[in-house]
This record gives C-alpha cells, sequence and structure tokens, in this order.
C-alpha cells in the first residue's frame, strides 16, 4: 500500500456493537444488496470497455462495504448467540448467498473480467490484480455463468439452502452442547478433578441457583473431566453426552437431532457439484486447492496412515495394558482413554497439563506470545482501551511496525462463556485494501474457549491452550501482515484451503522450544520460568502418543473426504464412518457415538471435503519450520523471509509457488514423519 499517497486510517472505521437492532439487519441488507445490484447494472452496460479501473476495483469497493455490514452480524452469531438474532441472522445469510450467486452467473460482469484479461494492459497489471481477475474467472464457472438459466435458477436455490442447512446445523451443536448440565451433590464424585475445575463447576451451579457442583460439556470443564476425573460412570456418563451431542441418540436423543440436515445438505452438495460437471463435491471442492485430485489427497492419506497406524496399534496395546495393570480395566472404553492416557504419561514422564499450567498465565502468555512473535518477524504491539466490545473481557490491540505505524488491529475474545460457540478460531473485521485515496487496514477477530478467572484465581493454560492460542494467532498474522491491497486476495483471502493452515501450525512450534519457552512462561505466584526438569520431561512427552493422535486426524479426514465422494441419497453416514474407522482408527467407539453429528468443520464450516488439508498444511509448516532448526528459531533472516514470502503476499501467488520461493524446493513430509517420531 502506498501509505503516504492513501488517507489514513481511523479507528472510527470499526464497526459499532452496542445496542444493534438485529431485527432491522435484513431491510438494511437488502437495501444495500439493491443498490449494489444497480451500480454493477451500471458499470456493466458496456463490456468491451471494462478496464481495472472501470468496473473490477468498484467492484471491490462494494465488496469492502458487503463486508463491512455483515462481518460483525455473523460475529456476533459466534459470541453472543441467542434467539432474539438467530432469525434475523439466518435472513442475512439468504440474502447473501442468493446475491453472491446472481454476481457468479452475471454474465455482463463475466464478460467485463474477461475483457480485462484479454485487454494488452493486463500484462503490466502486478500478480495481485492479475490473481484477481483469474480467480474471478475461475470463481464465474464454478458458479455456473455458463449454464442454462434454469440450471443457473437451481444453482442459486442450492446455495442459498445449503448456507441455512451449515447455521441450523451449528446453532444445533451449540444449543445441544448448552442444553447439557449433570449437577453433582457429594463433592467426593470430583476426585481427581483440579481445584479450578471443581471451582468453575461450583460456580456453574451458582449461576443456575443450585446446590453442589455442576459439570458441561464446555470444554473448560469436559476436558479436564475426561482427563482427570477419577469417577468412571461420571466419566462415562459426560462422554456418552458430548459424543451423542446433536443427534437420535444420549441424554438429549432427538432434540437437536442433525441427522435431516447433514443429509440434506450432503444430497444438495452433490447436486450442485453434478449441476457444475464434476463428479462429485470433493472434486468440485479441489478445483479452488492445492491438491490436484481426489486419488492425490487419497493417496496422500492413505500413505500417512501406512506409515502411522503400527506405531498407533503399539500405543494402543502399552495403553491397555497399563490400564489392565493400574486400573483392572480389562477392556479399554473410549471414556477411558483421555484418563489412561493422562496417567501413563504421568508415571512415564512424571508430568501433567496441571503440573504446567501455574507457569501459564494467560495474561502472562499474551505478552510472551507478542514477544515471540516481535523477534520473529520485527513488529511491536500495544493496547487499546477505548474500543467498543460486544463483552468486558474483550481487549483490542494493535500490530506496528518498527517505525510505530499501525499494521493492523485485533480483537481478542479468550474465554468460554455461555452463548458463544465452542471450540477456536480466527476471523476477519476488516480486510486490508484502499481505493486509490482512503487506506484500510485489516484488523482480526481472535477467539478462543479458555477457563476464566475463578475465585480470584488467574487464568491458568494447559500447554495445549498455549498451542491453541499460538495457532489461532499464526492465522491472525497471515491476516493482519499483508502487504496486498487487493481485497480479494489481501491476507487469508485467495489462499487455497489447504495452504491457509500453514501459518497457524507453523507458529505452534515455538511452544515447544526452549528459548520461547523461557519468554512465554512465568509461574503465576513465584514469577519463574519453567523450570529445567519440567521443560525436559514437556519435551520427552512430545511425542506421546503422536501416532494415534494421528490417525484419528486421519479417520476425520478420510471419512469427511470419501462422504463427499461418494454419498447419494440413502447413503448410511454411520455405515460410512465405522468403514473408515475399521480401516484407520484404533479406538472403537460404543456403537451409539455420533461424532459426525457434531462436525461443524465440514457440516457448518469451510472444511467440506478439505479437513485433509490439516494435515496437508502440516507437511508445509513442519518443512518450514526445519529451515529454523537449521538456522536458528529466532533467526532474523529466516522470519524476514517467512514474514516477506508467505505472511505478506496472501493469496496473490500460487501458494505452492510462495513455499518453494520459502524453503527454496517443494515440500518434503519427512520433517512432519520426524516430528511425530514415525520413520520417513
Amino acid at each position: 500500500m502506498n501509505d503516504e499517497k492513501a488517507g489514513p486510517f481511523t479507528l472510527a472505521r470499526l464497526p459499532r456493537f452496542a445496542g444493534m437492532d438485529y431485527a432491522s439487519f435484513p431491510q438494511r441488507l437488502r437495501s444495500l444488496l439493491d443498490s449494489h445490484r444497480a451500480r454493477i447494472d451500471s458499470l456493466t452496460t458496456d463490456p468491451d470497455a471494462a478496464t481495472w479501473h472501470r468496473v473490477a476495483a468498484p467492484m471491490e469497493a462494494l465488496a469492502d462495504e458487503l463486508q463491512r455490514f455483515f462481518s460483525p452480524i455473523a460475529h456476533l452469531h459466534n459470541v453472543v448467540d441467542d434467539e432474539v438474532m438467530r432469525e434475523p441472522h439466518k435472513a442475512c445469510v439468504s440474502l447473501i448467498s442468493e446475491y453472491t450467486s446472481e454476481l457468479a452467473q452475471h454474465a455482463l460482469l463475466f464478460r467485463c473480467y474477461e475483457r480485462i484479461q484479454s485487454n494488452p494492459d493486463f500484462e503490466a497489471f502486478d500478480l495481485a490484480q492479475k490473481k484477481v481477475i483469474t480467480n474471478a474467472l475461475r470463481d464465474f464457472h464454478l458458479g455456473g455463468v455458463a449454464l442454462p438459466a434454469e440450471q443457473q435458477d437451481r444453482v442459486t436455490a442450492l446455495k442459498v439452502d445449503l448456507a441455512q442447512l451449515g447455521t441450523r446445523f451449528e446453532e444445533n451443536v451449540l444449543d445441544a452442547t448448552q442444553s447439557f448440565k449433570l449437577n453433582i451433590d457429594d463433592e467426593d464424585r470430583l476426585g481427581g478433578l483440579p481445584e479450578s475445575v471443581v471451582a468453575l463447576a461450583r460456580q456453574n451451579a451458582e449461576r443456575d441457583d443450585d446446590p453442589g457442583w455442576t459439570l458441561t460439556l464446555d470444554l473448560p470443564c469436559y476436558v479436564p473431566a475426561m482427563t482427570r476425573l477419577d469417577d468412571r460412570e461420571l466419566r462415562h456418563t459426560l462422554y456418552e453426552a458430548y459424543s451423542t451431542r446433536a443427534s437420535a441418540e444420549g441424554p438429549d436423543a432427538g432434540r437437536f437431532d442433525n441427522s435431516t440436515i447433514m443429509a440434506s445438505i450432503l444430497s444438495k452438495r452433490q447436486e450442485l457439484a453434478h449441476i457444475l460437471g464434476f463428479d462429485n463435491y470433493a472434486a468440485y471442492s479441489l478445483a479452488t486447492k492445492m491438491a490436484s485430485s481426489t486419488n492425490a489427497v487419497l493417496e496422500f492419506l492413505s500413505e500417512l496412515a501406512e506409515k502411522a497406524s503400527p506405531n498407533a496399534e503399539r500405543e494402543f496395546d502399552e495403553l491397555g495394558e497399563f490400564a489392565r495393570r493400574r486400573f483392572g480395566i480389562e477392556k479399554l472404553q473410549a471414556w477411558d482413554m483421555g484418563y489412561c492416557a493422562e496417567k501413563l504419561k504421568q508415571d512415564r514422564f512424571d508430568l501433567s497439563q496441571e503440573d504446567l499450567k501455574p507457569y501459564f498465565p494467560l495474561s502472562h502468555v499474551i505478552d510472551g506470545m507478542f514477544a515471540v512473535v516481535a523477534q520473529l518477524f520485527d513488529i511491536g504491539f500495544d493496547a487499546i482501551d477505548d474500543v467498543e466490545t460486544w463483552h468486558p473481557d474483550v481487549r483490542f490491540f494493535a500490530i506496528r511496525d518498527t517505525d510505530g505505524l499501525p499494521l493492523g488491529y485485533f480483537y481478542l475474545d479468550l474465554y468460554a462463556r455461555e452463548k458463544k460457540r465452542p471450540g477456536a478460531w480466527m476471523d476477519e473485521c476488516l480486510v486490508r485494501w484502499h481505493d486509490g485515496s482512503n487506506a484500510q487496514l485489516p484488523v482480526a477477530f481472535l477467539n478462543c474457549n479458555f477457563t476464566p478467572p475463578v475465585a480470584n484465581r488467574p487464568s491458568l493454560l494447559t500447554h495445549d491452550d498455549v498451542i491453541t492460542l499460538f495457532h489461532e494467532f499464526g492465522h491472525g498474522l497471515h491476516h493482519m501482515l499483508t502487504r496486498i491491497d487487493r481485497l480479494a486476495v489481501a491476507g487469508i483471502n485467495g489462499v487455497p484451503w489447504d495452504a491457509v493452515e500453514l501459518p497457524s501450525q507453523f507458529l505452534e512450534n515455538w511452544c515447544w522450544e526452549r528459548e520461547a519457552l523461557d519468554i512465554i512462561s512465568r509461574h503465576h505466584e513465584t514469577g519463574a520460568s519453567l523450570p529445567d526438569e519440567l521443560y525436559e520431561r514437556l519435551i520427552a512427552s512430545k511425542r506421546f502418543h503422536a501416532a494415534m493422535q494421528l490417525v484419528r486426524q486421519l479417520e476425520f479426514a478420510l471419512f469427511d473426504f470419501q462422504l463427499h465422494i461418494e454419498f447419494e441419497p440413502g447413503t448410511d453416514i454411520q455405515s460410512l464412518i465405522e468403514r473408515v474407522r475399521q480401516r484407520v482408527a484404533v479406538v472403537e467407539p460404543p456403537s451409539y457415538n455420533r461424532f459426525q453429528h457434531s462436525f461443524s468443520h465440514i457440516f457448518a464450516g469451510g472444511y467440506a471435503a478439505g479437513y485433509y488439508s490439516y494435515k496437508w498444511a502440516e507437511v508445509l509448516s513442519a518443512d518450514a519450520f526445519s529451515l529454523f532448526e537449521e538456522e536458528g528459531i529466532f533467526n532474523r533472516e529466516m522470519g524476514k523471509r517467512f514474514r516477506s514470502i508467505i505472511l505478506e503476499n496472501g493469496g496473490a501467488e500460487d501458494a505452492m509457488t510462495l513455499f518453494e520461493r520459502f524453503r527454496g524446493r517443494k515440500p518434503r513430509v519427512a520433517p512432519l514423519l520426524r516430528q511425530a517420531g514415525l520413520n520417513a
């Protein structure tokens, strides 16, 4: 961005969250989209005269206006969801889906972009401009621009339906998660739980005016319960409730059932793919990804499974023997896995997540993460206090270059609470862009679900939580450090889905390095960094059950991909996932397990026929980090290269081209296998 020529970005451009009139959103959006349609009609009257400045640049301005309108609505639906918001949000999703489908099928607009590409001055465009045009032409074809009118109408209807169904799926998962509450009146039954989780359970009960302690399916409660709770019966109860969420099984059987929604989503996806000329939705999905074919993805996943399965079987057998010897459990059940694994880990390495938590108070981890990233990428951070947010716990920060000028901003919303979507994620608030006179800097939403402070005790993170925070911040840096000015390819925009996890997984590596942990960790009472003996035990445990974790991810990825290849009306989804498990899984879940009914990544997120992307990108991230292992984890030259080649370029160039420019060669799978303790 030519910052010296562009007008300054001001925080007045940030969205407002207080006193939002949700009921008015659909009508306001309808008016906005109608004005956009009229503007597009005026832009496309003479396609033969189309140029970047006459058509593409004004289209960017319209896209930015729509993004600024809808991003706060979509975000609030994720973090403070309630019934008042749901119908207006659903209506807005439908309106946007209909509008974007119209754009993808707009014949005159398509001809304008074709003309821009065929103009002699196209070769003089910068790489980002060229990518905007070529991506747009690709997306016109994927949107059905060449189809007969009747089929175009069907494509639009399918996309609107799919957007609505995805929203309903995720709402059912949230409602099912938060509807379950297990009240315990005997504190002895909570044996094994950390004091902080017992205090959280007590706080849960008090909030509902109940006696005793209340366990929930929110992750700050559920994860410690499944790994630390001595009472096997309680673990079973919690596991059954969690693994049957939004299904026809379990304690809420049928109440929030996603079964029909899933079948409808899959049926409509396959119909969409067929109309657009693809054999299946998996092939359609790959049209915008790095992977070259469905066979390439299946071969990639199969190769990893072949290498990991023997080790995973051995790890499972060792855990089963430990469970028999230590607890008299003759057959490991799914609700025993986390608990017995944690005990084995303690026995083998004299280490548990609870040993580490005192050294990771959230406030210091945030400061430490900023310091690590500042060393790597030569940037700085500062908090800004007078910015409106949606909750008192939310904080707002600026990222600054060495000259003190802001590069971007982000909201940090880190605690679990009611009405907030589970998990961790990064989303866009504003995208970097300028129209030649006004500059817009990128702004991100960064969200986690960590345990909040309880009873005057600060929020303490597990090491896994620290990794999660770094992961999401990696996504945020990809969004905020971009130097690309074109909206459609700035930051994470235009980045293939199987490459978008590269920066996030890459940043996780510093959570294991001594130099970095000296910065990240500090005991919340003594101020001491993580002691050497704890660090050595942490590193020794790094590969603990790495093969079982790998095959678990491969189970998800293969299920997702096979589902989107094979599905047709009448397909038994449960039978398909059981078939995948027979092939790669080492843990046999109970027959009532309905994991797929809450698999929001593929039914309500962007990972449909793309969950393999986590492993695909992990190959890239492990290989990229191996260069830092060779040159030094805080090597400034390497950090500068990663920032300038990977982070700053966003989606403006081919993802593989960027990786090869950074690494000096094509990616290799060996670093990932080495990290997992597997033979290359």
